[in-house]
């Protein structure tokens, strides 16, 4: 994957606007065959969510973008904003996310209001890419969307990539999700019929602690796949000040190193639940 200094035209997107539930969305999608949701991570599709989105699309997926935060296209770090505005472009788009209601910042056992926009898009998204199903894939402040969209049968391949939502500032916070009870027993039983979902995350991560994966294991079970990954399998050179981002910019992306092989175990997640039979290089 490389490793942006800039900003991303994504000109090698297709861009539309995608209208659900009265709320209009530009969504980019790149790619042929079932379609995998990416919902970006804080503070919005940098250039390495659309990497990762370019991985996707590499094993005969269409890797579908919706816009819900940020500048499209923008890096974020400080070598391209500098650091005062790299801090200031991300406070104020998490200032913006907190105060949207779109987003359940603190409250458990509430699903997140976007995710039922997220799943009317799958539901297009599969009507218009064909295949079994649809995969899915939320990070950081959208890690639970892609548990919460799970309700949906279309949905067979959920990934919650290092899920922060609710923010973890009691115990009880730290182990919840933004999903509600009832959305989160429909899940519990299409994993008793045979659903899987896997979920990366850094051990020392704060903003997604370990009890959250911890209270995953409790009520999936085995249906949890879980990969956490030593801090110290972080790229070095990552703008994030603690390890975080596991597919993007925490992203060793070396064959061999416990980043890469993570994204390697995703891919071939999405691949083998949506029926795609083009093989996962393991040095893509």
């Amino acid at each position: 994957m490389t490793r942006h200094t800039a900003d991303d035209p994504l000109s090698d997107f297709h861009v539309r606007i995608a209208t659900h539930h009265g709320t209009p969305r530009r969504v980019h999608s790149i790619g042929e065959g079932p379609a995998v949701i990416i919902i970006a991570e804080m503070p919005g599709i940098s250039p390495a969510v659309a990497d990762f989105a370019r991985r996707v699309a590499g094993i005969g997926a269409t890797a579908v973008m919706p816009s819900i935060y940020g500048v499209d296209g923008q890096d974020p770090s400080p070598s391209n904003l500098g650091v005062v505005g790299a801090a200031s472009n991300m406070l104020g788009t998490m200032g913006r996310a907190c105060i949207s209601r779109d987003f359940t910042i603190l409250a458990t056992g509430r699903t997140s209001p976007a995710v039922e926009w997220m799943r009317a898009l799958a539901a297009e998204e599969h009507q218009r890419c064909g295949g079994p199903g649809v995969g899915a894939i939320g990070m950081c402040f959208t890690g639970g969307f892609a548990l919460a969209m799970a309700t949906d049968e279309r949905i067979l391949a959920p990934v919650l990539a290092q899920p922060s939502l609710p923010f973890a500032i009691s115990p009880r916070r730290a182990r919840s999700l933004d999903i509600s009870d009832d959305d989160l027993a429909t899940v519990v039983g299409r994993c008793a019929r045979g659903l899987d979902v896997m979920g990366v995350r850094f051990e020392g991560d704060r903003m997604s602690p370990p009890s959250r994966f911890r209270f995953l294991r409790e009520v999936l079970g085995d249906a949890f796949l879980a990969i956490e990954l030593p801090d110290s399998a972080a790229n070095p050179e990552s703008p994030l000040p603690t390890p975080h981002s596991a597919l993007t910019n925490d992203l060793v992306d070396v064959p061999g190193e416990p980043t890469h092989d993570a994204l390697v175990a995703v891919l071939d997640f999405f691949a083998e639940r949506l029926g795609i039979t083009k093989p996962v290089a393991d040095d893509q």
